[in-house]
């Protein structure tokens, strides 16, 4: 039998559901990697089925995970839980707390895009509007909040991001700057990379993205900048990514699609969503930097005036 991991000395225990849960699944993203065979396939369901585990019997839930419902057990326990009951409370409060309300648009387009017998134009729409719906979720609301608090107390932040997320970290940095010129987009071209990141270290932030197939550098790059003592935002399909363990703030963000490579939209809306919180909660200089950038592209003729 499974002993009791020791660094789980009692249950997480934090004010809010949504934030518990996000306590919940950093132990187990910490955990992740040295858990057996069975307690990774219940972890992995875990993670990514918290609405089935809030409301599902533990024989149904190990059922669909593929384990034991012993093994469910074992899993609560090794996270400091007396009891699975106790585990599955911290999900049924956050999923009580509810997600944040959209906007009455994606309910207009989908009825739009329903009036289509084009099927794979529908599997696309359905999957985009599923992703950024589970993006708006009361705990996401929480760490968007704390991920802007340290990108706006950062003395320099550096964001990586490489092949199927470049065109994220490339976003992140152009619109980013624009407000926040202490950005830096990290390319690593021609092994560069130990020489981008030579210069951050402690009071600096590093926001990563990365997708499966993890991208080596991605890895490479965090573990620089981990040991040199920037914190990191990581921004990645799952809890189980390697890219979680060591991260000040994660945003685990849904890309599926019936496209052959996955969905970056969620990542984008993140950006957006995270830039705009940096802008209307920083200091006025932000709003001034914005303004100021305008100006000079339109001085230097950077945009088409309309007569």
């Amino acid at each position: 039998m499974l002993e009791q991991d020791p660094r789980a000395d009692s249950a997480p225990d934090t004010d809010s559901g949504p934030a518990r849960l996000d306590a919940v699944n950093r132990q187990l993203a910490e955990a992740y990697p040295e858990l057996s065979p069975q307690l990774k396939l219940a972890a992995g369901y875990v993670l990514e089925h918290p609405v089935e585990i809030a409301f599902q019997s533990i024989r149904k839930s190990a059922t669909a995970a593929e384990v034991t419902a012993s093994t469910l057990v074992r899993l609560a326990k090794r996270l400091g839980f007396e009891s699975y009951e106790q585990f599955r409370e911290v999900f049924q409060s956050a999923v009580q707390a509810g997600p944040v309300e959209l906007s009455g648009g994606a309910s207009q387009l989908r009825s739009l895009a329903s009036q289509t017998d084009d099927q794979v134009f529908l599997d696309v729409g359905d999957a985009a509007f599923d992703n950024i719906g589970r993006l708006f979720t009361a705990d996401n609301q929480q760490r968007v909040r704390e991920a802007a608090r340290r990108l706006l107390a950062a003395e320099k932040i550096a964001v990586v991001g490489f092949r199927d997320t470049f065109a994220c970290a490339y976003h992140f940095a152009y619109v980013g700057r624009i407000a926040m010129p202490n950005i830096q987009l990290i390319r690593g071209q021609e092994g560069g990379l130990l020489t981008e990141l030579a210069p951050f270290g402690e009071g600096d932030v590093v926001v990563a993205f990365g997708f499966e197939p993890y991208c080596a550098e991605t890895m490479r790059a965090l573990e620089i900048t981990r040991a040199a003592g920037v914190d990191a935002i990581v921004v990645t399909d799952t809890m189980r990514s390697p890219l979680v363990p060591g991260a000040t703030i994660t945003f685990p963000v849904a890309n599926a699609t019936p496209h052959f490579f996955p969905s970056i939209l969620s990542a984008i809306t993140l950006i957006e969503v995270l830039l705009a919180e940096c802008v209307a909660f920083g200091p006025d200089d932000l709003v001034d930097n914005v303004a100021s950038f305008e100006s000079r592209m339109r001085a230097m003729g950077a945009y088409v005036e309309q007569e």
